[in-house]
Parts: C-alpha cells; structure tokens; sequence
C-alpha cells in the first residue's frame, strides 16, 4: 500500500488550529463549539454500564437502550436495519435499537449535541456531514482504543484491529488517538457502461492520447464523453485531479495538502494535471453539467447519453433503481498524463471512508462502541457488502462474493493496482478548503478556467486556512 496513510497522525495543536480554522461543520455551527468545548471532560448525563466479560469485552448494559442514526445516501439503510441492528440485537435481546435516517447528518445531529443529547453511534456522512476534526475537539467523539483492543465477534484470535486492512485504523486517528471507524473501503476511478464499450469497439485507454483519442470518438456518436455533477458534486473532480497529479508526482502531493505545507497546492504536478482536465472540460464535456445534481447526471449515464464519470465505487449501488437491463457497470483507473509519470498508470485512489463515530457525551457510548464492533465483524462486513456492493475495511470478508459487475470490477481494480493505491484527509481536516475547492474545480472545468487561476486561488485558500 502507498506510504500516504503511514503519515503521523495528527497532532493536539494541529487538531485544535485546524477545527478553529475550519469552524464545526459545513453548515454553520459556532453554537455547537461553544457549547461542547467548555464541558469535554464530563459527560452531560447519565451513561449506560454493564460489567465486562469474555463476551461482554465493552461491558455494555446489556438491557440499556442504543439509538443509531444513518445517513441515507448511495449505500442507503438497509445494511443498518437488516444486518448490523439484529446483530446487536442477537448478543442484546433486551436493549432497544431506536433507528433513523437522515440525508442532512449536520442539520439533524447539530442540534442534539448542543442540547446535551446526541446519538450514541453516528454516520457522519453525505454533503451536509460534520467537521469531524471538530467534534473530537470538542469532546463529543468517544475514544475507541477500547474497541480496537477487543476481540473481533466472530474472528477467532484477533481483535478488531487486527481484522482491519492495512491504513483504516490509521485513517481514524487524531491526536494519536481513534475516535472515528472509516468503514467502506471504496476504490475511485472512471467508471462506464461496459455493454455501450463492447457494442462500439472502443479501446479502454492507458494513456492521455489514447484517452482524448476515445473521448473524440465518443463525442462524434453524440454522446457526451465525460461529465460530473456540478451542483452538489465537484468534490468527484478534484479527486480526479488530485489522482492525476500523485500519479505524476508521487504520493508527496497530497501528503503536502494533508500537512497544508506552504507551496502544496502550486506544486508542478497539481498544474500539470489541472491543465489536462481543463482541456477535458473544454473539449469533451458540457457546462450544463455544471447545474445538475449527482443523481441526474448518473442517470444520464444510465441512458447512455454520459460516457465516462469519476466516481466511487458505491455508485452502482446508489444506481439500483435507474440501472437499465443490459446496463454493465465497470471501472478502469485514470489514464497515465505524462510519459515520465511517478507511479504506474494502474495506481488508484481507494481509501477507508464512510465515518462512523460512537458520542461520548450520548446515553450509551459503551453500547455505541459495541455496534461498531459488530459492524467490524466479518459477518456484519459481509451483509454490508452483499446489500451495497462496497467493500468494507474488514480483510477477506468479501471473498468468495461474486455480486455485481461494479464489485467485480472495481475488485479487479485494487487487484491490478497492487500496492499502489493512495488517499488524503485534508478535506476532513480543513473543511473551508474542501469548500474552496468545489468552487474551483468547476470554474476549471466548466467555466474555461486555467491552471494557474485554479492553484493560485487553492494557494490563497490554503494560507488563509493556517
């Protein structure tokens, strides 16, 4: 595996300068600082305390109640409600799972934890999710050392740490410490209508010749050759750039923006590979895309009128309902820029994602660890799996699965990648340059902006983030 995730975690004053920097959440959220930084030592009520044993490693109440809340976007619910929640409920009978759903995590959890009252396991997750840096500042994130120590639910002789893929358990850490279970393991990359390829004869390109070379023959059969959604969105196209530029430059790049080291975000690489997306978005796509949401974009695909769109790999399944029949999803890593790029053309950005955290200031944190543990469970990883067609950061627990093409496919992908894939957290850790950063992707991509514009105004955002 790359050398990205082997990166020190992140200290006490960097965590604090940050979350300070960034503010609490996307949406506004000085309230919840506020009322949470002054009072992180104590917890604001009452909590659930069971007596720890060999079955029982948190010692959680066993008849206390656990509320759980998930957001509800591409891998939707139903993994919570019909895998991980009857499996709390088998080793609890007598605890109630109070369950709910959310598309606005931030909106809905924002105000139970400034009135002293939150969730006790959280999916910190979708457009509207919480700064986590921020909330483990504040002190509402509890500490899980404890769950990774415990022994896995159902693998023998391990415990839950041991059952991770190498970099998830470094992924949650701040200050030294785990606060947050990254647990969808998703591979990123190009994805296509395998059918459309095969019925057409078009050769899957390696390089950047071979890529505007397939992408000219794609518009000349009127089909739109490469598109994201601008509306809600960007965040899929910067990857991409950013992907492009470690591919050119190394894993260096983007351990600089993680660090928001001086001169990151102007380095050689990232303008290089802003250049050649610009010439995509100029060339090969349309600025009407600029307006839509994900989902309508997608759906675009699905009928054949997008060729190629840089997504994750839990798009298959948030595409369930519109898929066609006949429609094959597959997806193939980033076309190599240069000729002289630093890693391979099959290097892929694939990274533990999808964050969920138990509240140290809820009723029940002991039984909110306890649900992470059983969702770090490889039975648990593999219903998780089976109903979203996602890897989880549970090793081996989707062997043997064959599921879908896009599982197939994007296994394949992290097969063929080796130990050469790669991620980054400075989205999570300067959330006003994830921000930023949208804005400026699409005035590169849609709006017939440049690279120097694009890594002047990341430059500028970055100094200001410090």
């Amino acid at each position: 595996m790359s050398e990205i995730f082997a990166r020190p975690e992140v200290d006490r004053r960097t965590l604090l300068r940050r979350a300070a920097a960034v503010g609490l959440m996307a949406t506004p959220a000085a309230g919840l600082l506020s009322a949470c930084v002054g009072t992180s030592d104590e917890p604001t009520q009452k909590q659930a305390e069971g007596t720890k044993s060999a079955a029982n490693p948190l010692g959680v109440d066993e008849k206390a109640p656990i509320e759980v809340i998930i957001f509800n976007g591409g891998l939707g619910t139903k993994y919570a409600t019909d895998v991980h929640i009857p499996s709390y409920k088998k080793a609890f009978p007598n605890a109630e799972v109070k369950f709910s759903e959310t598309q606005e995590i931030g909106k809905v959890v924002q105000p139970r934890i400034n009135a002293g009252d939150p969730p006790d396991m959280v999916n910190n997750a979708g457009a509207g999710l919480m700064d986590m840096a921020a909330i483990v500042k504040a002190g509402q994130a509890q500490d899980l050392t404890d769950l990774f120590a415990a022994p896995s639910v159902d693998i023998p002789g391990k415990t839950v740490k041991d059952t991770l893929v190498p970099g998830a358990y470094e992924q949650g850490l701040f200050d030294g410490k785990p606060f947050v279970v990254n647990y969808a393991f998703t591979v990123y990359g190009l994805w296509y209508n395998k059918a459309l390829f095969t019925k057409n004869n078009w050769q899957l390109p390696k390089t950047w010749d071979e890529f505007t070379t397939l992408l000219g023959q794609i518009k000349a059969k009127g089909i739109t050759p490469f598109a994201y959604a601008g509306a809600n969105a960007p965040y899929y196209m910067y990857l991409a750039i950013l992907t492009s530029a470690a591919k050119i430059g190394g894993v260096e790049i983007l351990k600089a923006l993680d660090e928001n080291a001086p001169g990151a975000w102007t380095a050689e690489p990232i303008k290089q590979a802003a250049a050649a997306w610009a010439e995509i978005g100029k060339n090969f796509s349309d600025k009407k895309f600029s307006g839509l949401r994900h989902t309508e974009v997608q759906l675009q695909q699905n009928q054949d009128k997008v060729a190629f769109y840089p997504c994750g790999s839990w798009l298959e399944n948030e595409q369930t309902k519109d898929t066609p029949p006949g429609f094959e999803y597959a997806v193939i890593p980033l076309p190599s820029v240069t000729g002289s790029d630093k890693l391979p053309q099959t290097s892929i950005y694939a990274a533990a994602g999808e964050m969920y955290y138990a509240s140290s200031k809820g009723k029940n944190p002991r039984g909110g660890m306890e649900y992470l543990r059983h969702m770090l469970s490889k039975e648990g990883a593999a219903g998780f799996t089976k109903l979203t067609k996602v890897l989880t950061v549970v090793q081996g627990a989707a062997d043997g699965l064959t599921i879908s093409p896009g599982l197939t496919s994007g296994n394949e992908l992290l097969k063929a990648a080796g130990t050469n894939f790669f991620g980054y957290r400075w989205p999570d850790l300067f959330k006003k340059l994830d921000v930023e950063c949208q804005a400026a992707t699409n005035q590169l991509f849609y709006e017939g902006g440049t690279a120097d514009a694009f890594v002047a105004r990341m430059d500028k955002a970055a100094k200001a983030a410090k």
